[in-house]
């Protein structure tokens, strides 16, 4: 378990912060804001979870957690026989998610039109932690084209958007409650 004695260290000062593997990288870097941004992600789902219960709050417990686990996995780049083996996220994380995501997307009411974030407030929650989660996406398959990023944490990052997607319906009575797109409705 981590234990954090100290909040500041005074080491970032400067416009640097150390990796995992103690190299030193700018905090504007990209990997810096892909890390920052599953870090948003992860402040969102907080966010939906004070309107969550159940199951549903489960499955987000587990997913915070994970977001935790693909922070460290960014966090230590990929190398070739490191001392010590850094946390990745592994491929039975994303089948998790998959089996849920099927679970839940078998209840749900047929899609008629696009849905527009709203409904519940944790549905509202939801919708917004799944565009912080494509921007995670974004940024760490632009990094993967510089620099080795594991591939089960790319699969995650991917999946979890969906499962958001699925589960914000789900919290929306299934879909009955859910705020539709109608197209050119205001012209």
């Amino acid at each position: 378990m981590v234990q954090l004695t100290r909040i500041y260290t005074r080491g970032g000062d400067k416009g640097q912060t150390s990796l995992g593997d103690g190299t030193r990288v700018p905090k504007h870097s990209l990997r810096m804001d892909a890390i920052g941004t599953v870090d948003e992600a992860n402040g969102v789902l907080g966010l939906a979870r004070l309107h969550a219960q159940g199951e549903a709050d489960a499955m987000l417990e587990r997913i915070q957690n994970d977001l935790f686990d693909l922070g460290a996995d960014l966090c230590t780049p990929e190398r070739e026989n490191p001392e010590y083996p850094p946390l990745r996220i592994v491929d039975a994380q994303v089948e998790r998610l998959e089996q849920e995501i099927d679970r839940l997307n078998a209840e749900l009411s047929p899609l008629k039109s696009f849905v527009l974030p709203g409904g519940s407030p944790a549905a509202a929650y939801l919708h917004l932690g799944r565009t912080v989660a494509r921007r995670a996406e974004r940024l760490m398959t632009e990094l993967a084209t510089a620099e080795a990023v594991n591939e089960a944490a790319l699969r995650y990052v991917n999946r979890l958007s969906d499962h958001l997607f699925v589960l914000a319906r789900w919290l929306n009575d299934k879909g009955a409650a859910d705020v539709l797109w109608k197209p050119g409705a205001n012209r």
